[in-house]
C-alpha cells in the first residue's frame, strides 16, 4: 500500500517542476519582450507623446499584469508543494519560497501601485492642448519600474536555476 502512495506521490513532482519552469520561463520573457521590444518600438514611434498613449499603454499592462500575477502565484504555489513533499531544494526551500514570495510582491506592486500611478500621470485632461509633454514624475516611476523588473529577471533566472538542478 506504502509503494503505491509513493510512486503516485513522486510521479507528481516532475509535473510540478515543469510547471514552476514554464510558468517562470514564460513569465521572464514575456516580461523581456515587454521591456526590450513593444516599449521601446512605441517610443521610438513616438506613442510617448501621443495623447491616447496612457489609455493605451494602462489597457496593455492591465492585461499583462494580471498574466503576471497568475504567473507568481503559480510559482509560489508549486515551489511550496515542492518543498513541502519533497524537499527539493534542501537548505534552499525556504530561501526559494522567499525569492518567490518577493516576485509576487513585485508583480502586485507593478499591478496596484506603478501601473495606475503612471496611467493618472500620462492621462491628458485638458481636450484643448494638443502637444502633450510627458511628466517630470513619470521618469522616477519608470525607474522604479525597471529596478523592480532587473530584480525580478534576476530572482526569476535564480529560481529557475534552482528547478533545473534538482530535476528528476
Amino acid at each position: 500500500m506504502t509503494a503505491i502512495t509513493t510512486s503516485r506521490v513522486e510521479s507528481i513532482k516532475p509535473r510540478w517542476q515543469a510547471i514552476v519552469m514554464v510558468a517562470l520561463i514564460f513569465w521572464l520573457s514575456a516580461s523581456l519582450i515587454m521591456d526590450l521590444v513593444i516599449m521601446p518600438s512605441l517610443f521610438v514611434s513616438g506613442m510617448m507623446t501621443s495623447p491616447e498613449f496612457a489609455t493605451a499603454g494602462n489597457m496593455m499592462f492591465w492585461g499583462f499584469n494580471r498574466l503576471e500575477l497568475i504567473c507568481s502565484g503559480v510559482v509560489v504555489t508549486g515551489l511550496m508543494v515542492l518543498s513541502n513533499l519533497f524537499g527539493d531544494f534542501g537548505k534552499r526551500s525556504r530561501t526559494a519560497i522567499i525569492l518567490s514570495l518577493v516576485l509576487l510582491a513585485i508583480a502586485l506592486i507593478d499591478t496596484y501601485s506603478l501601473t495606475p500611478q503612471m496611467s493618472a500621470l500620462g492621462m491628458q485632461l485638458n481636450l484643448f492642448d494638443s502637444a502633450a509633454e510627458v511628466p517630470a514624475g513619470m521618469n522616477l516611476l519608470h525607474q522604479g519600474y525597471f529596478v523592480l523588473e532587473a530584480v525580478k529577471l534576476t530572482l526569476g533566472a535564480t529560481l529557475v536555476g534552482w528547478c533545473y538542478q534538482n530535476q528528476v
